[in-house]
């Protein structure tokens, strides 16, 4: 029975695997009135053959665990384009993201009357990962509601203790 092996394009969701973790800056927003520095976790991992890459994600501020996150990331080779599916503590309908890489950059958008969303994935850096989130309600006008700085730990960088 033939079975059909991941092109370059699912080849690309290596890049995402593995264990992150590091610092992120929340900027004040309508979730987050004050903002302030929290600790992002995020463990993605290959599954399906390849195919998708599911991600776990928390975010930690004063030792307590204060959003959750949950991913499932494939690729359409067909219109060449990477589709996020992502659910959330907040309870609100899954988002459904798409976009493309653009070299080391993967941008990923969604959006429509009164919210927009983009999420930025910078891997240019081996053993690093930075991430970007931007909120639009016009889908012109973007405002940054959080930037993260993560580490894989197996580079041998000091990681902020688990509490």
């Amino acid at each position: 029975m033939y079975m059909p092996k991941p092109g370059p394009g699912h080849l690309k969701l290596e890049r995402l695997a593995g264990s992150w973790e590091g610092e992120e800056t929340m900027y004040p927003s309508q979730w987050d009135p004050k903002g302030g520095i929290a600790i992002g976790r995020s463990t993605n991992q290959l599954t399906l053959g390849g195919f998708a890459l599911i991600n776990e994600y928390e975010q930690e501020r004063d030792g307590a665990i204060t959003f959750t996150g949950h991913g499932v990331m494939t690729f359409d080779p067909k219109s060449e384009q990477y589709t996020l599916h992502w659910f959330d503590c907040i309870g609100s309908p899954p988002e459904v993201f798409s976009g493309r890489f653009d070299g080391d950059l993967l941008i990923l958008g969604h959006g429509g009357p009164g919210m927009h969303a983009r999420f930025t994935y910078d891997l240019g850096e081996a053993g690093r990962m930075k991430t970007r989130m931007e909120m639009s309600h016009d889908g012109g006008t973007w405002k940054t509601m959080f930037e993260g700085r993560y580490r894989a730990p197996m580079t041998g960088d000091p990681i902020a203790p688990r509490r």
